[in-house]
């Protein structure tokens, strides 16, 4: 886990200091050992996320009955690993009154798109609000009572990620009833880069509440207060919003997220990939769920077998258990070993496209238009447009957005 491998590199890199002290006369004699001090002096200090941070925002939860948004990466690192912001807060004596789930539930189990019922919660006894099915805006009555609302959840910072359609939910909501919103700040392990096709307005919703790309490179913080100042909340409302930044990361600091943000999210590869073969969800290609390497391969039994050595079966697992293309022997390529990406990647869905014999079979064309913003991009991908020429045609809006983003950017 990065946080404890940093927390034993600290501890590492103050015994060769002690040692160092104790022994300057031999620095000259052994170049080699200050070289490498000096390297290990050099590396940054250890990513601080907001949950961390109690000292800073404890004070605005003393006396109030509250409200947290929160899933399974919701927690606050110690040397002993971690333990859940909701049991955290209760050991704490925060007055948690109710959480509020978001898609996958609060401890992160179930399927992409798959409905989840309000419940209690076995560990803490608290009534946990589903706000994934029909209920994805808090009501009135469900936050009645409560003083404040705490939102706490991992992002992966691309667009059809359904937890910033949740948290804008979550602001209007509390806009509406008067309630402040606490936003806990993590880290974006895709906030290195902004491109893809920009969201059209006709075509907002879960899968795009607002008119920004593909990836727009903001922490979910950052995120939360253009939401707010540009009067993207129904009605054109404010939110009280308050938001505990992180400590020493920036946009291009690598980010390893410890805990797996959703079933289908399973390691860094995935996540970094998941922007660019994301777009397999619009799709009746199998992008690797019901296997263990979602997200990292894409295949299906109609793409033409004398293109590809690669094959593999999918079946129901974790996360999945109705994948694409189930018991059928897909045929496509393995990107597991991919180096991190810097930009969306058009490649293998116009490889797919050009290698799927019967292209009637390809596109599911509504939810590839929710996923990718716009119809413009399946016309362009069926026309034979190259990724030079459809990448060129995102570039206006890309630009457009970059000035607006930039007045709230919170980090380097």
């Amino acid at each position: 886990m990065l946080f404890l491998y940093r927390f034993k590199n600290t501890l590492f890199l103050s015994f060769l200091i002690c040692i160092s002290c104790g022994n300057s006369g031999k620095k000259d004699a052994d170049s080699s050992q200050v070289s490498a001090e000096e390297t290990l002096l050099e590396e940054p200090e250890p990513i601080v996320v907001a949950a961390n941070k109690t000292d800073a925002y404890l004070p605005l939860l003393a006396g109030k009955s509250v409200g947290v948004v929160a899933n399974q990466t919701s927690v606050i690192f110690n040397e002993n690993g971690y333990t859940h912001l909701v049991d955290s807060l209760l050991k704490l004596n925060v007055d948690i009154k109710k959480v509020f789930s978001p898609e996958h539930g609060f401890r992160g189990k179930a399927d992409a798109g798959e409905k989840v019922d309000s419940s209690t919660d076995e560990e803490t006894g608290l009534p946990i609000v589903s706000l994934y099915g029909k209920n994805r805006k808090p009501s009135a009555e469900q936050l009645a009572g409560l003083d404040v609302v705490v939102f706490d959840i991992q992002d992966v910072g691309t667009r059809f990620y359904t937890y910033i359609a949740t948290l804008q939910l979550i602001m209007e909501a509390c806009a509406h009833s008067n309630i402040p919103v606490l936003v806990l700040d993590r880290p974006n392990p895709n906030a290195h880069y902004v491109d893809g096709p920009t969201m059209k307005k006709e075509h907002t919703g879960f899968l795009g509440m607002n008119e920004i790309p593909l990836v727009y490179g903001m922490s979910i913080g950052e995120y939360a207060n253009m939401i707010n100042e540009e009067s993207w909340l129904e009605g054109g409302r404010k939110c009280d919003l308050t938001v505990i930044p992180l400590e020493n990361w920036t946009h291009e600091r690598i980010y390893q997220i410890p805990i797996r943000p959703s079933p289908n999210l399973p390691n860094d590869v995935s996540i970094n990939l998941y922007p660019s073969l994301g777009l397999f969800e619009g799709t009746n290609v199998n992008a690797g769920r019901g296997t263990e390497f979602q997200f990292q391969r894409y295949g299906a039994s109609f793409l033409d077998s004398t293109a590809y050595s690669f094959t593999y079966v999918p079946k129901p697992n974790f996360g999945s258990k109705y994948p694409k293309e189930e018991g059928k022997k897909c045929y496509g390529k393995d990107l597991s070993n991919t180096p991190r990406m810097n930009e969306v990647s058009l490649q293998w869905i116009l490889d797919a496209y050009k290698n799927t014999l019967d292209k009637s079979k390809f596109f599911l064309t509504d939810g590839f238009t929710k996923h990718a913003g716009t119809r413009e991009l399946q016309k362009q991908i069926e026309s034979g447009l190259t990724e030079r020429e459809i990448k060129a045609s995102w570039q206006p809006k890309l630009e457009k957005f970059k000035k607006i983003r930039a007045k709230y950017l919170m980090y380097e």
